[in-house]
């Protein structure tokens, strides 16, 4: 095996790996998998992981960047910054008079490929319909 043969194969497991590391779920919705990628990879400034998304899971939704623009974001970080919040009941502590968010929250609660709503999990601030 030459050089140029092991940088080839190291390039195409690297490929592969990437590519596994940023799937989605079976069943994750757009703001499930948005938020996985930005804690793991961060935000670019773009909607690069709603693009993503949409790629992979509902190609036919060419309209996506433009609703989570008319919802005030421009960047996949916004997302959750001026849209959406995690819907979770919190439990208000009297003796210290702070609301405390649970333990853990985890998972996404699924959608059918194909649908660009969230999950139950997600909330829009303000009571704004979705997208």
């Amino acid at each position: 095996m030459s050089v140029d043969d092991g940088i080839r194969t190291l390039e195409l497991e690297l490929a592969s790996l990437s590519d596994e590391l940023t799937a989605p779920a079976w069943r994750e919705c757009v703001l499930c998998y948005v938020n996985r990628m930005v804690v793991a990879f961060g935000c670019d400034g773009r909607l690069r992981w709603t693009r993503e998304w949409r790629r992979r899971r509902a190609p036919r939704a060419t309209k996506l960047e433009r609703r989570a623009g008319r919802a005030g974001a421009y960047c996949d970080c916004e997302l959750f910054v001026s849209g959406w919040d995690v819907a979770v009941d919190v439990v208000h502590d009297p003796a210290t008079g702070l609301d405390l968010w649970p333990d853990s929250i985890s998972g996404c609660r699924g959608v059918p490929a194909g649908r660009i709503q969230p999950c139950a999990l997600w909330v829009r601030r303000n009571g704004r319909p979705d997208w």
